[in-house]
């Protein structure tokens, strides 16, 4: 399917004329895996909709990296728009998880969109739903479930947005992921790896 097919197919709600302006105005990238795409402090000067590939958005807390969400094929980028609106630097990182295909809509033309074509509208909303539905279950993991439990979930949607089981992670990845020590990640994994509910491979961990 190419690029313009499958944006006409997936966002065929935001109609023909809209579609056709994005189309006509938007450039269309491929990225590597471990592309930084943004930086915390950055302007915003593209919109992103993922078309194919994985991009994980996170932000700097201390010394600490923090994972907000992933974005996948047929996403956006909730903190990119609220940014682009309000004209402010944007308070978030992103990163390419893997070989990422990328439609970048001018941040310029948004404000305007948003006003001349409301339907556009339905897609953050969508992006809001989802990412306010993801925070209630990141509260509730924190909240009560341990650090374990919190290990097993992170693995297993590690798995689940990459398709990989074996996944290849660090050690110091997961830690700064969850907010923890390296050391802590190191002794959870050997634990349970014991009870045979994962495989600590040379560079990658396996769930069972």
């Amino acid at each position: 399917m190419t690029d313009n097919l499958f944006i006409e197919t997936k966002f065929s709600y935001l109609g023909k004329s809209l579609i056709q302006e994005i189309l006509n105005i938007s450039d269309v990238k491929s990225f590597p895996a471990n592309t930084v795409l943004m930086r915390e402090g950055q302007y915003i000067k593209v919109i992103p909709i993922i078309l194919n590939g994985l991009v994980k958005v996170s932000t700097q807390v201390e010394d600490k990296e923090l994972l907000l969400y992933y974005i996948k094929p047929e996403q956006s980028c909730i903190m990119s728009f609220s940014s682009c609106l309000k004209n402010e630097k944007s308070k978030t990182f992103a990163i390419t998880e893997e070989e990422t295909r990328i439609l970048l809509m001018p941040a310029e033309k948004i404000a305007s969109w948003v006003t001349e074509f409301p339907v556009i509208n339905k897609l953050f909303y969508q992006q809001y739903d989802l990412r306010y539905s993801e925070l209630i279950d990141t509260i509730n993991h924190l909240l009560h479930h341990k650090l374990e439990k919190r290990l097993l979930t992170y693995l297993s949607e590690k798995i689940n947005v990459t398709g990989k089981n074996p996944i290849k992670i660090s050690h110091k990845e997961i830690a700064t992921e969850l907010g923890t020590a390296r050391e802590v990640v190191s002794r959870l994994v050997k634990k349970l790896e014991k009870q045979g509910i994962l495989k600590q491979h040379h560079d990658s961990i396996e769930i069972f």
